[in-house]
């Protein structure tokens, strides 16, 4: 808090957002920012993947103030799974009061092809882990029910539709990792109801609702999942996808966050 406020003295953002592979380009669309390394943030997560930048943006979108999180932590990094509590804190008490949250996923799904955009409806929490054990009090008992709020869907999709974009909605299951699933793990998620799988999200999503923030959240697909094509999986051929789909995701994000009604 005191170098955010030392860098941006008097700067409260409303809105939050956790940028995953390929919408990286958000931050191009940031008015007067400034940005600033994680490295300077104590608790804020160090850059280990590929496709994560390691910094924190400040600025605007829109008519709207924005603390944008450039890369996030994954719990296959350490084994835990709340290592962006304190950033979600911290983005809270300067004033955010919705996170805006993007991944990149594989689909399970032949009408969600690679580069395919989807709005994140429920989700699927495979491993059975929560950023909140060891949390005490009543209010660690934190209802999932609209998780990913409803009304923020509806102008999501809205806004879709004035651009002419086109984009999915479906329910993403977050799977561990740093492996990819086998085609038998896809297989049962299908059976299961999800239509797209990641590494990540489900837990910033538990961690926001127990803020009190709501939550938005979309996926850039990259690829289809494991035994549904012929693709070689690898974190640089998802890298390689979600950079054909960059520009077009940053844009539709970009447009979505600054006419956000929030009130």
């Amino acid at each position: 808090m005191v170098v955010i406020k030392a860098r941006a003295p008097g700067f409260r953002p409303r809105i939050a957002v956790v940028l995953g592979s390929g919408w990286g380009g958000l931050a191009e669309r940031i008015s007067n920012p400034v940005r600033i390394p994680y490295a300077e943030l104590p608790g804020f997560p160090q850059a280990t993947v590929a496709g994560h930048g390691g910094e924190l943006w400040l600025g605007h979108i829109g008519g709207h103030a924005v603390a944008v999180m450039s890369g996030r932590k994954h719990g296959y990094e350490t084994g835990a799974v709340d290592g962006m509590k304190l950033p979600l804190q911290t983005l809270k008490s300067l004033g955010c009061e919705l996170l805006v949250q993007t991944n990149a996923a594989g689909s399970l799904r032949a009408d969600l092809p690679p580069q395919s955009l989807m709005l994140i409806t429920d989700h699927i929490n495979l491993p059975q882990r929560s950023p909140l054990v060891g949390e005490g009090g009543s209010e660690r008992f934190v209802a999932m029910v609209d998780a990913y709020d409803p009304g923020l869907r509806a102008q999501a999709l809205a806004r879709a539709a004035e651009q002419g974009c086109s984009l999915h909605s479906g329910v993403y299951a977050w799977a561990f990792g740093p492996q990819f699933e086998t085609p038998a793990e896809i297989r049962m998620l299908a059976l299961l109801g999800a239509d797209a799988v990641g590494m990540s999200t489900v837990p910033e999503t538990i961690l926001a609702r127990y803020l009190g923030l709501r939550v938005l959240a979309l996926s850039l697909i990259t690829n289809m999942g494991a035994g549904l094509s012929q693709e070689q999986l690898s974190h640089a051929h998802t890298l390689s996808q979600a950079a054909l789909a960059s520009h077009s995701a940053s844009s539709l994000l970009a447009h979505i966050i600054g006419t956000l009604v929030l009130d």
